[in-house]
């Protein structure tokens, strides 16, 4: 392989340091062009019963007037796949012209029907002509090689029906419906996934086929991101172009699914990866659409075709891109809190304007129903008088119900520094001052020191920067650590502050970078500033880095209210993975499958069960994913049957076919019976 990052040999973008869009070919979905030199295309999902064709038709138009630019449908079964033609017929009645895909899960009859009507067909190949029972089953090879000889013959007649029509297809791996096989072979990983896939990509082509659109959904982004970069890497050495669908699938809903689905499809957007995507959410399916186009929208500016030219430069990547291994730091303590060692990552806040205890108290106060609050609260300090406000909110801090670390943050020359559980010193990349003095008082006081550099361009001059691999902010911070070191201070922190989005994710990963060749052990602390203060900005910011095990601690700062600015930072570190606040819910959005309302019902769970921190629970409407997904879940809620609800504990269903009057109050007895159940804090 010719893949250029040097912790792992593999190659899944054309550079970690400027933005390429990944090369394809162009796939046609009836009228809309999907990956060559297309805009990322926007697409989305009915929530009807299929035969119910008014309704899918009514339900196709208003995505259709929303900017959805290809529709998805489910066809469970031949009939269904037939109603195709009818909703079709519906549409262009209307004057609707839009690309229809038939989603396709168990059964090859309807496929083979619904590719006489629509312009896509989506398989799935975990059950596609193969199982998912959780049995496992060793394969010799000649037994695996006869096992695809079988899945190939009740293949290959829809893969030649597709070229007869001209019509395209997705081959799209979730990770909740990994075959028994592929679990068997490969294991729950994303290389799974990717192999997947890549048996039915080697049949096709075989065949003569090409006109495929790939896909590698997961419900945890960390495992999406990373199956997709992984498919990216495997398509460079194998030489082929195929375009990718991206999406997180059961994303849920509210700001949750959003920042979820942000993370996952942004993190890969922003290596140039994604030529057509959807937000799945808990949600009327118009909902997706805006998010999708909030997304898309940032990349398609930028889209740089036809100049790809891979990474081959001095900066080093020393990532793990297709798995989560974050370097190591040192464990600092902050207060009662620990910055780094592999500990949750800390949420930081700074009082804004002059020092007082009411702003520092204010800062404190617990946000929602799950009682959040930053773990460390900085006041700058500049003046005596400064210094004196300062000891008075240090002394006081035994005021607060849940005690903060409380840091300053001071000038590099100022003469009287005074007692902090920490210090943070700020300087302009421009600037050459000396942190010598601020490093020392740490030092006396064995205090952590966050050193922040900035970086105060306009976003123009940083994306040309961005171009020309230069990040003068990061060798300038580098050198300022090192004399920070050298004056004594050895409990560092490292944090950039930088306007562009872009340019920051790339920033500090060249840090992270830097910090593992020379066997450095610092912290890193993670900034979006005010001026990127976006909910979409700052997932990707801090999602796509946290995900890559970037980021002991975060601050997000901005002109919105302090208690939303707190919420969604912990809602971002949920959704990476990188610290639990609350309850985990993995949530699909609604389909012609899905056995009762599945918005009502989540927010329903949701308002029960949403205070048990660390509990994950999946709601799904159907067996299709639910199975795999519920298996990474502590308790699942999956539909049965019209209006009917199974109940798992992890895989093992405990409780079948239960009225959904009933499942509700069941589920939250079994959370209690396995001593997961803690009452809610009073609303405060």
């Amino acid at each position: 392989m010719t893949i250029e990052n040097q912790a792992t040999g593999a190659r899944y973008c054309a550079d970690p340091y400027s933005y390429h869009r990944r090369r394809t070919h162009e796939v046609m979905v009836g009228d809309v062009g999907v990956g060559g030199s297309n805009p990322i295309r926007v697409q989305s999902m009915t929530t009807t019963r299929t035969r119910d064709v008014e309704a899918t038709v009514e339900e196709a138009a208003r995505l259709a007037r929303a900017g959805c630019e290809i529709v998805r449908i489910t066809t469970p079964t031949p009939a269904d796949a037939r109603a195709l033609k009818d909703i079709r017929a519906g549409l262009e009645a209307r004057g609707i012209r839009v690309p229809l895909v038939a989603d396709i899960h168990f059964s090859p009859n309807a496929a083979m029907e619904a590719a006489l009507y629509a312009d896509k067909v989506r398989i799935n190949p975990g059950n596609f002509a193969d199982t998912k029972l959780f049995q496992v089953k060793e394969y010799t090879d000649e037994q695996y090689a006869l096992e695809l000889e079988r899945i190939a013959q009740k293949f290959r007649p829809l893969v030649e029906r597709c070229k007869e029509r001209g019509i395209a297809m997705r081959i799209g791996t979730n990770h909740g419906s990994l075959s028994d096989r592929i679990m068997t072979r490969y294991g729950d990983t994303p290389l799974g996934m990717v192999e997947s896939a890549l048996e039915f990509v080697r049949m096709a082509e075989s065949w003569g086929y090409r006109d495929i659109v790939l896909s590698m959904k997961a419900s945890n982004p960390k495992v999406m991101i990373a199956a997709y970069r992984l498919l990216a890497a495997r398509m460079e050495e194998l030489g082929m172009t195929y375009p990718f669908h991206l999406g997180v699938t059961e994303a849920g809903n509210g700001e949750d699914g959003r920042i979820k689905s942000a993370i996952g499809i942004g993190s890969l957007l922003e290596d140039g990866i994604g030529d057509t995507i959807r937000v799945s959410l808990t949600e009327d399916a118009e909902n997706e659409i805006p998010v999708a186009y909030a997304l898309a929208g940032r990349y398609d500016e930028v889209r740089d075709f036809g100049t790809q030219t891979f990474f081959a430069g001095p900066l080093p990547d020393l990532r793990s891109p297709f798995e989560y291994s974050p370097r190591e730091t040192d464990a600092l303590e902050l207060g009662s809190h620990v910055l780094g060692g592999g500990n949750p990552a800390l949420v930081v806040c700074e009082v804004p304007g002059e020092p007082s205890l009411s702003g520092a108290l204010g800062l404190n106060r617990p946000v929602g129903r799950d009682a959040l609050r930053p773990d460390t609260i900085f006041v700058r300090v500049r003046t005596d008088r400064d210094a004196s406000v300062f000891r008075n909110i240090r002394e006081n801090a035994e005021l607060m119900t849940v005690r903060p670390a409380i840091g300053a943050v001071v000038p590099p020359g100022l003469a009287n520094v005074p007692e902090a559980d920490a210090y943070m010193v700020r300087l302009r990349v421009d600037e050459d001052l000396d942190v010598s003095p601020v490093a020392r008082a740490a030092a006396e006081r064995d205090a952590p020191l966050l050193v922040e550099m900035e970086d105060a361009r306009p976003a123009e001059e940083l994306r040309e920067l961005e171009r020309r691999h230069e990040f003068p902010m990061v060798e300038r911070l580098m050198e300022t650590a090192r004399e920070a070191e050298a004056a004594g201070a050895c409990k560092l922190a490292l944090a950039l502050r930088v306007s562009d989005r872009s340019y920051r994710i790339r920033a500090y990963r060249l840090l992270d970078s830097l910090l593992r060749q020379e066997g450095r052990r610092w912290n890193l602390h993670l900034i979006v500033p005010a001026n990127d203060e976006n909910l979409y900005d700052a997932s990707i910011s801090l999602g796509s880095l946290l995900c890559d095990g970037i980021g002991s601690s975060v601050a997000l700062e901005g002109e919105s209210p302090h208690p939303d600015r707190l919420r969604t930072v912990f809602n971002i570190l949920q959704a990476a993975g990188a610290r639990l606040s609350k309850t985990e819910f993995i949530a699909c959005p609604s389909c012609g499958r899905t056995l009762f309302d599945l918005q009502t019902t989540t927010e329903r769970i949701k308002q029960r069960t949403g205070h048990l921190k660390g509990v994950k629970i999946a709601v799904m409407g159907c067996i299709v994913n639910g199975l795999g997904e519920l298996a990474d879940a502590d308790f699942g809620y999956m539909g049965s049957g019209e209006n009917k609800v199974n109940l798992f504990v992890g895989k093992t269903c405990v409780e079948k076919n239960l009225p959904q009057d009933v499942a509700d109050e069941r589920l939250v007895e079994l959370i209690k019976e396995h001593n997961r159940w803690i009452d809610p804090p009073p609303e405060e």
